[in-house]
């Protein structure tokens, strides 16, 4: 069965900064650019049978991306004036609508991601300090007063610390994860700055790749405990971009695999 705190970023790409080298490139389309075009994951976790997801990204002429293909779900993006996104179109595969999402900015910062379905609408706040995520609150109803919190602290440009509190089966479930980094480009700071915020999450929020991870729950006593630990080997390409990531647990077994591909246009 799926831990319910793994990391597994393939499955928010079909549910739901900061480096500078994506800003320089937006504002300069006809320079050539190395993109991200597949990220494949291969979760283990307690089970004998993997689970794999494969997630393709397509961009238009300017190098945008415009289009997040998955086995069962098409994301369509939409821009406005200033190239910020402005609305994205959750597909599936047969082509029928499922939902979408609407971006509302303050300025240049993304401050509300309102999801909506056929029945019900979710809204995400999102906060900043200095120019950073701090952190997202998830309302999953008109009156909310319990929504679903996750904050980030920072070391330099990366996420140090996540905490997230959500309601649960016997209460509050609250998770921390600890990561360390290495001093590579992270493949997803390739893309669109807002787009990155849009998705959140210390990969797409940091700019350098993660190679260790601890993640804790705490109990009812406030305390917290261990649950996992995770360390990542990473292979890099001659542009010095990850094109595979192994996580291990403390016993060395093999608990989740990334496997990234570039295009250059």
């Amino acid at each position: 069965m799926k831990i319910q705190f793994f990391i597994g970023l393939m499955s928010s790409f079909l549910f739901f900064n900061c480096s500078s080298n994506n800003e320089e490139n937006e504002t300069n389309p006809s320079e050539p650019q190395i993109l991200l075009s597949k990220a494949t994951t291969v979760y283990h976790g307690n089970s004998t049978n993997p689970s794999t997801d494969v997630v393709k990204f397509d961009y238009n002429n300017q190098k945008q991306l415009i289009k997040i293909s998955s086995e069962n779900t098409i994301s369509i993006l939409e821009y406005d004036a200033t190239g910020k996104p402005s609305k994205i179109n959750y597909q599936k595969t047969d082509g029928t609508g499922a939902y979408y999402k609407t971006c509302t900015y303050n300025g240049d910062q993304l401050t509300m991601v309102k999801t909506i379905y056929p029945t019900s609408t979710y809204n995400t706040a999102i906060t900043y300090n200095n120019g950073k995520v701090t952190a997202t609150s998830l309302c999953e109803s008109p009156n909310c007063t319990n929504p679903s919190t996750t904050s980030y602290s920072y070391s330099e440009n990366n996420v140090s610390e996540e905490n997230s509190i959500s309601d649960g089966i016997g209460g509050a479930h609250h998770f921390k994860k600890e990561f360390s980094y290495d001093n590579r480009v992270n493949p997803y700071s390739l893309i669109n700055r807002y787009f990155r915020i849009f998705m959140g999450g210390p990969q797409f929020l940091s700019q350098n790749n993660y190679t260790a991870e601890k993640i804790s729950k705490k109990d009812n006593a406030g305390n917290w405990n261990q649950i996992l630990n995770i360390t990542y080997q990473i292979e890099y390409n001659n542009s010095q971009l990850p094109t595979q990531v192994i996580g291990k647990d403390d016993d060395g077994n093999e608990f989740v695999r990334y496997t990234y591909e570039y295009i250059t246009q």
